[in-house]
């Protein structure tokens, strides 16, 4: 027996079912069923050297839920979908996995705005986008764009994933906004939060408090500065 990276025990070669990597927690569903793509074969030849044979879910590993077929869930009834793309496709060729391009490359405008439409972030009121690994410049602007779709979420977090600059993105229905554990050094570089009550900026590198007076004009009720710089600044309290 050997267990997959998603957390199944496989028995030999006599399971079939492949599971996503990419799959994610679905939030309103009573009954959470697995997500199954069409074809069900092993389609790559790269795998883990350490294994006997590779994985069903191996040629899915860099899939997102929307790539896989039969299956009609959008993006507004997950709470913890990871983003976070594929390898580049130097990468991929540097890894002699070059067989996970075909499908990418096979994509057409009406796939596209097909999947769009499946993701469906413009109407998520609730989002966990924390660990989501963003370590290319690529993860970063997919990671952004989907911000840019967040105009009706109303609670996000986005923990940990080494943010420094949101001040392009609006967000202009949340409420609740967790940025702990990222690289922010200014309260100027947070994203435009209008309606925000509560803030969380734990464990950043913000050293100043200037740019703290744009927050007069919302609804805050609560904000999380520990573990940064500027509390050691003087009269931090009061200011």
């Amino acid at each position: 027996l050997l267990s997959s990276s998603s957390g199944l025990t496989t028995s030999n070669q006599k399971f079939f079912k492949s599971y996503s990597s990419c799959c994610s927690i679905l939030g309103d569903a009573p009954n959470i069923l697995p997500v199954l793509p069409q074809n069900r074969g092993i389609l790559g030849h790269s795998w883990d050297s350490r294994l006997p044979f590779p994985l069903p879910s191996d040629s899915f590993k860099y899939l997102g839920w929307c790539d896989l077929e039969e299956h009609d869930v959008r993006g507004n009834q997950l709470r913890c979908p990871r983003v976070r793309e594929g390898p580049s496709e130097e990468e991929l060729f540097f890894r002699k996995e070059e067989h996970t391009l075909k499908r990418r490359k096979q994509v057409t405008d009406t796939e596209k705005w097909e999947k769009r439409l499946q993701e469906n972030w413009e109407n998520c009121a609730e989002l966990n986008l924390s660990f989501q690994d963003l370590g290319d410049l690529y993860q970063v602007e997919n990671f952004k764009r989907i911000l840019r779709r967040l105009i009706r979420v109303e609670k996000l977090w986005l923990v940990d994933n080494s943010l420094t600059d949101l001040s392009a993105i609006r967000l202009p229905r949340c409420r609740e906004l967790n940025v702990n554990k990222n690289h922010f050094t200014s309260f100027k570089q947070l994203p435009k939060i209008p309606q925000i009550q509560h803030l969380s900026l734990a464990e950043n590198n913000i050293t100043t408090l200037s740019g703290i007076s744009d927050l007069r004009h919302t609804p805050l009720e609560s904000l999380i500065l520990k573990r940064n710089p500027c509390e050691f600044q003087e009269r931090y309290r009061q200011l």
